[in-house]
């Protein structure tokens, strides 16, 4: 594998293969390393695709694409312990092509985006491990494998490996990330008849249904749970900030077990049996936690570089987007016949400019608040669906009695001001 090539993709995750495709389309010479089985193989997200920017690279795949439903419907619910406030949208416009969202799993999405590169003209190599990047005179020139003459040159290396990266680390692009900076997300596929799954969730045909679950589905840590339906499975699972399992001394599976018995969460998983059980890390540590992404022949993509919207559980459309800038800065380099960090700098520059790093910035602070703060989940969460189960129950009781009741739960004057001031501490993180 002495070869050079014009670039090297190190991880075909969305990001990684992003990348390749729009190289291999603009006729460039790139490589795809995999160190799973196939592509998707090791890969864990929540289940949802957005399709405007994978749109950007495939135009018209969800004609094609192994996909699962399409979304209509987002839910969203704060849980107590036998309780939950549920909000939510459902749209028919989203039932209508080109559609809004889709649910996939990824063992099957991912191989189909990776073969598309491959026909573009990309060099797919599964079961491969990048040890670490060649370094000459300061510059990133190529990788080497686990293979025997594992070797490979190119002129840039494209670091899609995933979060704890590290050949970026190797690189000094970032220190080891601390447990408040990635959470641990766990998620089992259950199988379940489609019939069923339509009916349970009101659904027609390919039509799905997305739920986000707040509160007391993580404990009172911060992440969230998701519930959400494929064509003939549902994907369950927790995402928690490592370091809330570990002040807990919980374990990521006893919390997703936790999740699957919650009185509201139950009756949905019905009749499920159990086909596969995934965990992955996530980068939650955002806009501070970004590290170096561009160097001398060489740039970081996707999960590697951070690149996940904590809040709105974001990731694959900021990966898919960071790949697709980082090769066309390639092309661009190749054209200049420059691989220096001065010309690849501009693929920083797009990212930051685009919104993905719009969002990172707006967000900044919201997790750090978040983790620091608790009360919004252990204590805000349970106070408001007490509020609802005292004002909604018809005993008798005049409304106004009702109000007064609630207001007096929400404690004494301190108690209601530091609440206040909870309230708008989060609209600014959040603004």
């Amino acid at each position: 594998m002495s070869e050079k090539f014009d670039s090297i993709v190190v991880g075909a995750g969305p990001a990684g293969i992003a990348c390749a495709y729009e190289l291999a389309k603009a006729g460039l010479q790139v490589l795809l390393l995999e160190r799973g089985e196939y592509p998707g193989s090791k890969n864990v997200m929540g289940g949802v695709l957005y399709r405007k920017m994978m749109e950007d690279v495939i135009p018209g795949f969800y004609k094609e694409a192994p996909l699962e439903r399409h979304i209509i419907e987002q839910r969203f619910m704060m849980l107590d312990k036998e309780s939950a406030v549920t909000v939510g949208y459902k749209g028919l416009e989203w039932a209508q092509e080109p559609y809004n969202n889709f649910t996939v799993l990824r063992a099957k999405f991912d191989q189909w985006f990776a073969q598309k590169a491959v026909d573009q003209g990309a060099l797919l190599i599964n079961e491969t491990v990048a040890l670490e990047c060649i370094v000459e005179n300061g510059r990133v020139v190529g990788v080497r494998t686990d293979r025997p003459d594992g070797d490979i040159y190119a002129d840039v290396v494209v670091l899609a490996d995933g979060v704890n990266s590290l050949l970026a680390k190797s690189l000094g692009f970032h220190k080891e990330f601390r447990p408040d900076e990635v959470a641990l997300a766990t998620m089992e596929i259950l199988k379940l008849d489609r019939k069923i799954i339509e009916d349970r969730f009101g659904l027609e045909g390919d039509q799905g249904c997305t739920i986000e679950l707040f509160g007391d589905a993580t404990k009172g840590i911060l992440g969230t749970g998701f519930l959400y339906t494929n064509k003939d499975t549902l994907s369950i699972g927790v995402g928690t900030l490592l370091s809330g399992l570990i002040k807990h001394k919980i374990k990521p599976y006893e919390l997703l077990e936790y999740v699957k018995k919650h009185p509201m969460v139950k009756p949905l998983l019905q009749g499920g049996e159990p086909q596969e059980y995934l965990a992955h890390l996530i980068p939650e540590g955002g806009y501070y936690s970004m590290p170096k992404v561009v160097g001398d022949g060489v740039l970081v993509v996707g999960d590697a570089a951070q690149l996940v919207n904590a809040i709105h559980r974001e990731g694959s459309n900021m990966a898919m987007t960071s790949g697709r800038l980082a090769a066309e800065t390639i092309v661009l380099a190749k054209q200049l016949g420059d691989f220096t960090e001065r010309t690849l700098s501009y693929y920083k520059t797009r990212l930051m400019d685009s919104f993905v790093g719009k969002d990172l910035e707006k967000y900044k602070d919201s997790t750090h608040h978040f983790d620091k703060f608790p009360q919004y989940f252990d204590e805000y969460i349970p106070l408001m669906n007490r509020a609802a189960s005292r004002f909604l129950t018809v005993d008798g009781s005049s409304k106004r009695e009702k109000q007064k009741g609630i207001w007096r739960d929400l404690g004494p004057a301190r108690k209601k001001f530091s609440m206040l001031k909870d309230m708008y501490q989060a609209w600014r993180v959040m603004k």
